[in-house]
């Protein structure tokens, strides 16, 4: 049994538009890791420390998470970590097979 050859119509080239929904997808999937990266490591901090008057109990445990992930997501919008854009960049990467 013979194969006809292949032609360019099997293999469909993405168009700009979904091109840049994937970028703008890319790049917010990379801004929620960071944040979330990061507040799991200011929650890992707080958790070493003695906060004062606030410190202690069950509360604190539940309440601490939620401070932490605020934290997080206040230092990710200043853009200031480079972490998202390293993200972001393999995850283009990823999607191209190929190096940027």
């Amino acid at each position: 049994m013979e194969l006809p050859p292949l032609s360019a119509a099997a293999f469909p080239v993405k168009s700009a538009p979904a091109a840049d929904k994937n970028a703008a997808l890319a790049a917010q999937s990379a801004k929620e890791f960071e944040a979330m990266f990061l507040g799991q490591m200011v929650d890992e901090m707080l958790s070493t420390v003695n906060i004062g008057e606030f410190g202690g109990g069950h509360a604190e445990e539940t309440w601490r998470s939620f401070l932490s992930n605020a934290i997080g997501k206040s230092i990710a919008d200043q853009n200031s970590t480079g972490i998202a854009k390293g993200i972001e960049s393999a995850m283009q990467r990823y999607g191209t097979g190929r190096d940027l």
